[in-house]
């Protein structure tokens, strides 16, 4: 009785089983929903999806979808996109949204587009609404040296011609910044930005910024204009500053230049009187000498120191004496040996 009930219950759990994967690979709740849309779609091609891993409630939503929105799309279109990644969901709305908005739009670009790993369905409303883009804040200096801080809003439409392929927002972004700060930088004054600011964005709007981008620049409006710093002045400062320093370093070498010069001209002059002192010192050892050849009598010696003390008298009236140079000894010279 025991091996009976658990028979039975395996029996019943292998046609639950059977029942959910025939369910699975057999939807008929899809085909009578295929039906009462009035989609012409066989179970043999919803059986074909599941085989192939595609889900059909995918394709049959959207199919419906669009056949009830007016739209002559295919399922192999979809199994088509679906099977290269795409979203079948978003291509098929943003279709519908051109239908109503009256926006040319193509499966072919639409799938294109999706692929491109861009959301179709955003391009689409972006194109019918435009989005407004907060800018950074963008740092100009005019010419007169003051420092401008511009804050803008760009106001973008998606172009679905040039969107795949196309740049982003951020070269949008980065290319207005750059006529920003080139507007403000032709300005003579900061002042002219300040009164008229609209120069900046007609100035910008002019350039056509939006070449190559997937959208089309609307307007450009500038949200906020501040003033910071004195870029000129500072400037300047530095300027004084490193002139003040070269002119010190200078100044510097100089001064060393002088001190070697002056320190050299006192080792010449100790050089000089170290000389004069040792010629002065061999004046006794000549005068012996001389008294020695017999060259010079002591008459001879009194006559000269007598005449050298009448120089040196006349030179301390005249004041011209030299007072550091010393005087040979007056006495009479030693005896030759």
């Amino acid at each position: 009785m025991v091996f009976f009930s658990i028979g039975t219950l395996l029996i019943f759990f292998v046609i639950v089983v059977l029942f959910f994967m025939f369910l699975y690979y057999f939807p008929i709740g899809l085909w009578i929903r295929t039906i009462a849309a009035g989609v012409s779609l066989s179970i043999v091609s919803l059986i074909r999806m599941r085989l192939i891993g595609i889900p059909p409630s995918v394709i049959v939503n959207n199919l419906v979808r669009a056949r009830k929105a007016g739209l002559a799309l295919t399922v192999d279109q979809m199994q088509s996109h679906f099977l290269a990644g795409g979203n079948v969901e978003n291509v098929v709305l943003a279709m519908i949204a051109a239908q109503r908005a009256e926006i040319p739009l193509e499966w072919q670009r639409a799938a294109a587009i999706d692929l491109a790993g861009r959301n179709v369905l955003e391009a689409l409303q972006t194109s019918v609404n435009p989005k407004v883009i907060e800018t950074p804040i963008f740092q100009g200096v005019a010419q007169n040296g003051i420092q401008l801080n511009v804050k803008a809003r760009i106001t973008v439409r998606s172009n679905l011609d040039r969107y795949v392929g196309g740049a982003g927002e951020p070269t949008i972004v980065a290319r207005v910044g750059e006529g920003v700060v080139s507007a403000v930088g032709a300005a003579v004054d900061h002042k002219e930005v300040l009164e008229y600011p609209d120069r900046i964005s007609k100035a910008v709007l002019a350039k056509g910024l939006d070449a190559g981008t997937a959208f089309e620049i609307v307007s450009i409006d500038i949200a906020d204009v501040d003033v910071g710093k004195n870029i000129g002045a500072e400037l300047q400062m530095s300027q004084a500053e490193a002139d003040r320093r070269i002119a010190q370093a200078k100044a510097s070498e100089r001064q060393y230049a002088a001190q070697a010069g002056e320190q050299e001209q006192k080792a010449e002059t100790q050089a000089m009187r170290a000389k004069v002192v040792e010629a002065e010192a061999s004046i006794p050892m000549a005068i012996a000498e001389a008294f020695r050849a017999g060259n010079l009598g002591v008459m001879d010696y009194y006559r000269l120191n007598n005449i050298k003390a009448d120089t040196e008298m006349r030179g301390a009236i005249g004041g011209t004496v030299d007072k550091s140079a010393e005087a040979p000894p007056s006495g009479p010279p030693p005896p030759p040996k």
